[in-house]
């Protein structure tokens, strides 16, 4: 289905030809109808399905098509790398349309502060932000969502994740009642139907099975105790000199300050970076990155959904994710646009049982394979039983807050 069948107007449907946008993705065209119907919504679709585009193309074609006072719409998003890629996306859809937007997110000196408080009263049309920044804003009176129309929820589970819902839950006591809400998740979990229910009148539901491994994605396994994972690491990557772009996942910032510091030391051109990082540092590093003037960037899972970067070669899950649904989110950061990767995990005693669930959930069995000789055994596999059951799910909303 191509955009033209999705009852955008001619303003937008110019803008996102000069994007190259030309057919609609799964989410954009079962999104896109609904949101213009004004309908709210709960959606499950991953990172790099076009899920930015489903819901900002119908919210600024409403836009261009009425007239506006106020802040029109807020988007709230788990961390401030989505929230400023989503303006940067606004941006370039919204090129031919006069719709105003600001990004607002934490980590920014006293006059970028000065910048956010006038974009939030002054009555941008639309904000896109972190919900501590906002929080700050509008304890100190700053914002004015008293004309907003659309409220939409971007990487819900990420945000419910952090610990957000009681700021989440604090802003929308500042919107109207009467608004369109969009709640989009990577995950159905539990805690996004309860959500849902709190925040959302009458929903129309988009359920977009999380996808496998792309194909051109050459998986390995490595069994390793922690004491080995430094060490294999330095090997991985010495087995992959032609390899110019690599990502390494680490389970906590802690964990990436040692291994940065392990492979620096060892003359690879790595760096870090994490929630720890100043928004001004994670920038730069990010930058010089996608520039591939860093060849090597280990990270927490901050950066395995929402950011944007090409031709990645290889990534290395230094710890397996607690979520398989993480695991897919972190491997699908190679191997994109029908180009070639390799991702490796490498798996302790710990992380047997939660590797053995991501084999569940991708339907798929590995090879696991020994570190090598010279460093010592690794950990033998052990498969564990999941337990039988049956789980029941709901379906109730409650009128929105």
């Amino acid at each position: 289905m191509k955009f033209t069948d999705l009852g955008l107007n001619d303003v937008l449907l110019e803008a996102i030809s000069y994007m190259n946008f030309e057919e609609a993705t799964e989410i954009q065209k079962k999104a896109i109808p609904l949101i213009i119907e004004q309908h709210d919504l709960i959606a499950c679709a991953q990172t790099g399905t076009g899920k930015t585009a489903a819901f900002i193309l119908p919210i600024l074609n409403k836009i261009t098509e009425s007239s506006r006072e106020g802040t029109n719409t807020l988007v709230l998003v788990p961390t401030r790398e989505l929230a400023i890629q989503i303006e940067q996306q606004l941006q370039g859809m919204a090129y031919f349309t006069d719709t105003s937007s600001y990004a607002i997110y934490g980590g920014n000196d006293g006059v970028s502060y000065e910048q956010e408080s006038q974009a939030l009263s002054k009555g941008t049309d639309i904000i896109i932000a972190t919900p501590g920044r906002l929080i700050s804003h509008i304890n100190n009176n700053y914002a004015d969502f008293s004309q907003l129309k659309h409220l939409v929820l971007d990487e819900a589970d990420r945000m419910l994740d952090i610990g957000f819902y009681d700021d989440i839950m604090r802003i929308i006591k500042e919107l109207p009642a009467e608004r369109q809400s969009l709640l989009f998740s990577a995950t159905m979990a539990p805690k996004i139907r309860k959500l849902a229910q709190e925040i959302l009148t009458d929903p129309r539901e988009i359920n977009l099975n999380v996808s496998k491994p792309a194909e051109g994605v050459s998986q390995l396994v490595f069994m390793a105790h922690e004491q080995q994972k430094n060490a294999l690491t330095k090997k991985l990557i010495q087995w992959h000199p032609a390899f110019k772009s690599i990502i390494i996942f680490c389970s906590t910032k802690l964990k990436v300050e040692r291994l940065v510091r392990t492979l620096q030391n060892n003359s690879f051109n790595a760096r870090g970076i994490s929630s720890d990082y100043e928004q001004s540092q994670r920038a730069e590093v990010l930058r010089e990155f996608k520039a591939r003037n860093i060849r090597i960037l280990v990270a927490t899972d901050i950066l395995s959904r929402g950011i944007d970067i090409k031709d990645i070669d290889l990534v290395i899950n230094f710890d397996v994710p607690n979520d398989p649904e993480d695991y897919v989110h972190r491997v699908g950061r190679t191997a994109r646009a029908a180009s070639r990767g390799m991702a490796i995990t490498l798996v302790s005693e710990d992380d047997m049982y939660k590797f053995q669930r991501i084999e569940e959930f991708i339907e798929r069995t590995f090879d696991k394979e020994p570190p090598p000789e010279e460093l010592g055994p690794g950990p033998e596999w052990k498969t564990r039983e999941r337990k039988k059951g049956k789980s029941k799910k709901k379906r109730f909303y409650k009128r929105k807050a």
